[in-house]
């Protein structure tokens, strides 16, 4: 869910596990807290269905820890930067990110309204207003508080927020060596990120309300940087033992899963034996292949499977209300076909180069099917 994704030569095997896991997993998180089925089948299996709805989304988690963990491998690239390139950089991410997005999210609104007159359920998000589509096109929706069109959105706004403080800390790191040449790079990014995620698992990610800002995520994000800086020091006990520590005084000041799952996540990163990251004489086995596509695909899993999730369930509720077998398949088949969706649509929208004329493009495609969904709603 973090593109853009690094060579096949910079994969880790342990990374794409961990990515390909979560992504499944919040698929599955979706079905089972939207959507009918999971209520008809919650009958036969309550325990599956509700581990699901409650702790599925602990993959969020896992998707900050590696995405913390990329951001750090690819600005290890950058020796240095100006601001003016800072700009840059953040143009660069927020087209990768946005143009999925709106391509999926006008699907999504068209979907959702074709439905609608057939399909009765709070999963349905209400008709979009026009001020909410320009919203989404910027990723302000939440930050104006506005709902979502889709499941999910949220993230990939606050994503975008974790990555231009990425940008700044590095900046601010780069402008304290050179005041301080005695003070290395590498011990000032140190220093920041163990502030900052001291910051937020001790104090912001206990607060409910700041959970529209990087501040609450940034815990997590910055988990996975610390990883990747323990797994290229040329002395990690120093780095393992900070990721140590700020994760069991967390845990210590109020014990949650989240945390417990970013600092399990954090600490297999910077400390899985080197074999695991090479993943010599594997690479051709079908299970390492299986994780490397769906790593490769998941963004694209993420933004689209919502739309196909609805689609699923509306068929199966309209045919088959109360069958619980057949609901249970519906799941399976929703999970199947979000995954194959995600694959074409990383084919033909994510693959290509993230230009600002594509940006353009999928930005009045969107609009358009905002404007549609409107006029079919009569809300126009």
């Amino acid at each position: 869910m973090n593109p853009p994704m690094p060579s096949a030569a910079e994969r880790a095997w342990l990374l794409e596990a961990f990515k390909g896991l979560g992504c499944l997993f919040i698929v599955l998180h979706h079905l089972a807290f939207y959507g009918p089925m999971a209520d008809v089948v919650a009958q036969a299996w309550p325990l599956g269905i509700g581990w699901l709805t409650e702790h599925g989304r602990l993959a969020v988690q896992v998707f900050l820890v590696c995405g913390g963990y990329l951001t750090a491998q690819s600005l290890a690239k950058q020796e240095n930067f100006s601001v003016s390139q800072l700009g840059s950089l953040v143009r660069k991410r927020y087209l990768r990110l946005a143009i999925p997005l709106l391509a999926a999210l006008s699907l999504t609104v068209l979907v959702t309204e074709l439905l609608r007159p057939f399909f009765a359920h709070d999963s349905l998000s209400p008709p979009p207003e026009f001020g909410q589509a320009l919203a989404h096109v910027f990723f302000l929706q939440h930050l104006w508080g506005m709902d979502g069109l889709s499941a999910g959105v949220w993230y990939v706004a606050v994503d975008l927020q974790l990555y231009v403080t990425a940008l700044l800390v590095m900046l601010m790191a780069q402008q304290a060596h050179a005041r301080w040449p005695r003070w290395p790079l590498k011990a000032g990014l140190l220093a920041f990120w163990c502030v900052l995620v001291a910051a937020s698992l001790w104090w912001w990610n206990r607060h409910p309300e700041l959970e529209d800002l990087n501040l609450y995520f940034l815990g997590a994000y910055g988990l996975g940087w610390l990883a990747h800086a323990v797994r290229h020091a040329q002395s990690p006990q120093i780095g393992a033992l900070a990721i140590l520590v700020l994760g069991a005084v967390a845990w210590w000041l109020e014990p949650r899963w989240r945390v417990a799952t970013a600092w399990g996540v954090a600490m297999s990163l910077a400390c899985a034996p080197q074999s695991w990251w090479m993943g010599a004489g594997q690479t051709q086995r079908p299970w390492r292949q299986g994780m490397g596509w769906l790593s490769r695909v998941s963004y694209s899993v993420f933004v689209v499977h919502f739309a196909v999730s609805l689609v699923v369930n509306a068929v199966v509720t309209h045919g088959w209300p109360a069958d619980v077998w057949v609901n249970a398949l519906g799941m399976l088949a929703s999970l199947i076909l979000s995954l194959l969706a995600g694959a074409w649509f990383y084919e033909k929208v994510e693959k290509p180069a993230a230009t600002g004329r594509r940006w353009w493009v999928w930005s009045e495609v969107f609009i358009a099917s905002a404007l549609l969904a409107m006029l079919i709603n009569g809300t126009l």
